[in-house]
């Protein structure tokens, strides 16, 4: 009931903003604590993929995002997160949380402190700049996605908003589909490897599209200033739980 419950707040949450993985991975940590970590990352990762497989979707048919800007998005989303699972292993758990620390705190300043930053699409750079920031944008929240996973979307969101322009709607649609991508990769490398727990990760799955499904439909219908606020309400739930774990205050 646990994992199922969190499985349907996860894909709402991340339909909207992104950052379903801060509900769903402790969820997964708690209900399963005989789980290898690669078990848990993989299974969450099924489950998010199809969240995000039928929330994308409803964006694209409502929103209908910039194919300019989500497929290239899209693409080298894809390849960062492919690099990014296969160093995940590299890579110290330790020093990823003080730097997202900071990152989640600077972000989430910066909308607060504009509130007419992506109320408006105000495109920061055209042609070959604006599929330069795209690509950078995409590799880089991708490998984040492929080494470690919370939050992506709502990195996705914010370089949307914050360096290229768009708005706060047109930015979680992007995202939605930038998302998928990186999941899609994540599981052509947990896939082969065994490590996802398919019976339980199915059931989530089906949670999971329920809740973004009806996330997408809710952002889309009470638009990009609706989004704002549950971007900030989210960030601010990233910053006490990451701060948490850096303090201890968790006893992690």
């Amino acid at each position: 009931m646990l994992l199922a419950l969190a499985a349907l707040a996860a894909g709402f949450v991340d339909a909207v903003v992104g950052g379903g993985g801060l509900v769903q991975l402790p969820a997964l940590v708690i209900g399963l604590p005989g789980a290898s970590p690669v078990q848990l990352l993989a299974t969450n990762k099924l489950s998010s993929f199809c969240g995000t497989t039928i929330s994308s979707a409803t964006y694209y048919r409502r929103v209908r995002p910039d194919p300019r800007t989500f497929l290239p998005l899209m693409a080298f989303a894809f390849a960062g997160s492919l690099g990014g699972a296969f160093v995940a292993t590299l890579i110290p758990r330790s020093a990823f949380d003080p730097i997202v620390l900071v990152v989640l705190v600077v972000v989430g300043a910066y909308v607060l402190l504009k509130p007419s930053v992506g109320d408006v699409t105000a495109l920061r750079f055209s042609g070959g700049r604006h599929l330069w920031a795209t690509g950078l944008l995409g590799l880089a929240v991708g490998f984040y996605d492929g080494a470690m996973g919370p939050g992506t979307g709502s990195f996705f969101v914010f370089g949307l908003v914050g360096l290229l322009g768009y708005n706060f709607l047109e930015a979680s649609a992007k995202a939605r589909l930038a998302n998928w991508a990186t999941n899609l990769a994540s599981l052509v490398v947990f896939v082969p490897m065994g490590a996802v727990l398919w019976e339980l990760g199915l059931l989530m799955a089906v949670l999971n599209v329920v809740g973004g499904y009806v996330g997408a439909r809710v952002a889309v219908a009470r638009g990009a200033r609706f989004v704002r606020i549950f971007f900030l309400v989210v960030v601010a739930a990233f910053v006490v739980r990451i701060g948490g774990d850096v303090v201890g205050l968790w006893g992690g």
